[in-house]
């Protein structure tokens, strides 16, 4: 049987772990501890995900997808999570933030026990994402797209195909301004 290649609370005690951290040996992947010869990849990340969200039916989305992603160093707490509109489930607000949404299955991905937004989905969520004022785009969105396209995991051209798309989806005009603004109108 193959090894995880994380330690959680369930292996250790949080006390070892993070000693182990202190030393050296361990570095955080979110909720878990990698060993720092462990690559930072997606599937890593999505393993820790995957093991801090309650429930199985549960897609990770908007920031948390970001970071599963590579598009950003931490990920956010509390987890960013979707489900479609029949699922019904009760979770910790603390912890997990989800939202019921339309969700076709060429938008989600599975990594290692966690299922995941595509990157050119999340960044396309992200830009629709109501901000702090009118117009504005919430700054830890903002730096979770530039790290998913910085990452090279969607490109700008792409995410304008699929803005242009989305047709008269709401937000999308707006959105279509954020990456503008973001990136400026040159392809990538």
């Amino acid at each position: 049987m193959p090894r995880s290649r994380l330690l959680t609370t369930d292996d250790w005690p949080e006390a070892e772990l993070r000693a182990a951290v202190l030393a050296g040996e361990l570095v955080p992947v979110g909720p878990c501890w990698a060993s720092p010869a462990e690559p930072q990849d997606p599937a890593l990340r999505a393993a820790a995900a995957a093991w801090a969200l309650p429930d199985v039916r549960l897609v990770a989305a908007h920031r948390t997808a970001a970071w599963v992603w590579g598009g950003l160093s931490r990920p956010p707490l509390p987890h960013e999570c979707v489900v479609p509109s029949h699922v019904r489930l009760r979770v910790d607000p603390a912890t997990v933030r989800v939202r019921e949404v339309a969700l076709p299955h060429e938008d989600v991905r599975a990594l290692a026990a966690l299922r995941v937004t595509t990157p050119p989905r999340t960044a396309i969520d992200l830009l629709r994402a109501p901000g702090p004022t009118a117009g504005r785009m919430h700054p830890a969105d903002e730096d979770a797209v530039r790290g998913l396209v910085g990452a090279g995991v969607v490109g700008t051209d792409e995410l304008r195909r699929a803005l242009g798309a989305l047709g008269v989806v709401p937000m999308v005009r707006q959105a279509e301004r954020r990456l503008t603004a973001l990136f400026g109108s040159e392809p990538s």
